[in-house]
């Protein structure tokens, strides 16, 4: 990308306009969310680990969560990983109690998901650091900044369906 220098109207704190930025100011981006992205998994891995579970499952719990009785295929669509993959994942979660799978009543063929007692305490254990580090930044950054980030990560967001999924009420489906 050609470094682009800004002019002076339109110039924000720290000398950046966000509407002519540089490589350097996208590479900086890119490593802060390297690095965001390192230091928000470790407490969760460490957790993970000692169920034998990893990020996929942790991404399991965490949207079967959010979305009690979202289907297999649902699922899938969201995390994007391997029919083969997912069925470990689910198979592990389903056998040592933390999910629970049922037929759907309209459709037979779908497989409705949800958490146990047992994966709703999980989901918790793994993620209440994460909770807690987004909530201290959005505490220190402001309302403002809040809103940005949010804006900024949509627009990282590769899809208009998976952009559109924040579009609806804050509050999960179902």
């Amino acid at each position: 990308m050609a470094d682009i220098k800004s002019p002076p109207h339109g110039v924000l704190k720290h000398g950046i306009n966000p509407l002519f930025l540089r490589d350097e100011e996208l590479r900086q981006a890119m490593e802060l969310l390297f690095f965001a992205y390192r230091d928000f998994t470790t407490e969760p891995d460490t957790i993970l680990v000692q169920y034998g579970f990893g990020r996929a499952h942790h991404r399991a719990l965490h949207f079967i969560g959010r979305h009690p009785g979202i289907t297999v295929s649902e699922l899938l669509g969201i995390l994007r990983i391997t029919k083969q993959s997912l069925n470990r994942v689910l198979g592990q979660l389903i056998a040592q109690g933390y999910v629970e799978q049922r037929q759907g009543k309209r459709d037979r063929r779908q497989r409705l998901l949800t958490l146990t007692r047992s994966g709703h305490s999980l989901e918790e254990q793994v993620s209440a650091d994460q909770r807690a580090r987004i909530a201290k930044a959005y505490r220190e950054a402001g309302a403002e900044a809040v809103e940005g980030f949010r804006k900024v990560l949509l627009g990282i967001i590769g899809t208009e369906d998976d952009r559109a999924r924040f579009d609806r009420a804050a509050a999960p489906r179902r």
